[in-house]
């Protein structure tokens, strides 16, 4: 079965970030370079504990931001639609960087810190052909927007590794995913401090003190 048109596989609130397919809307009602010294990113490995430590930040009142990738999964899996990590990979990035700019683009009034389930630099090379160079809006929008310089990366932990409905790849991904991960985001400017493994509060108590 053929996949949906591109407008049925974005939700109304992602479709209204784009602007005729190549730009995202949001990008474009941007004003140039946009910092948010507050924005921090956890980023690392599926499994790794990143969303348990945005549920603990949460619960203590701070602002967190869930991870794009999942919030394009559901609405994929709701509307039958292909763009996924195994079908349009190119689709997914495009769906990913709509809801990452739009994201962004929400919290910008935000001076308390917000903290984010990874975030846009980390879709650079995804979904690109073989030689193939990223896709304008993305290159521009990590320029753009830019997080606090630091970035707090979650280590592939085996022990509290485990598969969801959305998470069927191995461990050894993960750990893939960790290094490539720290590349990206030292690629593009960021200093990564990594996580320790440990309880959630003595990691809710790191990542404070590093702020």
């Amino acid at each position: 079965m053929a996949a949906p048109p591109l407008d049925r596989r974005i939700s109304p609130i992602i479709r209204s970030t784009l602007l005729g397919g190549a730009r995202p809307r949001v990008l474009a009602g941007m004003r140039g370079f946009m910092k948010g010294n507050n924005f921090y990113i956890f980023t690392g490995g599926p499994g790794a504990g990143k969303t348990t430590l945005l549920e603990a930040l949460r619960a203590r009142g701070y602002a967190c931001v869930d991870e794009a990738a999942r919030k394009v999964l559901r609405h994929q899996a709701e509307i039958g639609g292909n763009a996924t990590h195994d079908g349009d990979r190119a689709a997914y990035r495009d769906l990913m960087l709509a809801q990452g700019l739009a994201d962004f683009h929400a919290v910008t009034e935000t001076t308390a810190p917000v903290f984010f389930d990874r975030a846009i630099p980390e879709l650079s090379g995804y979904g690109n052909a073989p030689g193939q160079g990223d896709p304008p809006a993305l290159t521009r929008a990590i320029a753009e927007c830019r997080y606090a310089d630091t970035v707090f990366l979650f280590p592939a932990w085996q022990e509290i590794y485990v598969h969801d409905d959305l998470r069927k790849h191995t461990f050894e991904h993960a750990v893939r995913v960790t290094h490539a991960s720290r590349a990206v985001y030292e690629r593009h400017g960021y200093r990564v401090v990594e996580v320790p493994r440990a309880s959630v509060e003595e990691r809710v108590r790191f990542v404070l003190d590093a702020l």
